[in-house]
């Protein structure tokens, strides 16, 4: 099954690397592709849980789904995640 959903926080090319390469580590998860413009992520999975422990997993490194809570700890999360994916690409 394949799924886009909107998030929030999502900035630039740091942000994307960090979202693909995360989500692609997850078991049941492929074909994660993101877009600044649309503040989208896009991927393919297998079954119900592993959909939720990606939508878990996007929330934990600062990237919420339009609609859930982006306190203030939540946006300092994707700044942090951000950088770190601006390094490693």
């Amino acid at each position: 099954m394949n799924i886009t959903l909107e998030i929030q926080n999502l900035k630039c090319g740091g942000c994307s690397n960090t979202i693909t390469n995360k989500l692609s580590n997850i078991e049941n998860i492929g074909d994660v592709t993101t877009s600044n413009e649309d503040h989208t992520v896009s991927f393919s999975y297998e079954n119900e849980k592993a959909l939720l422990k990606a939508k878990q997993l996007l929330h934990k490194i600062g990237y919420p789904i339009v609609g859930e809570k982006n306190a203030l700890t939540t946006k300092a999360k994707s700044f942090v995640s951000c950088a770190i994916g601006r390094m490693n690409s």
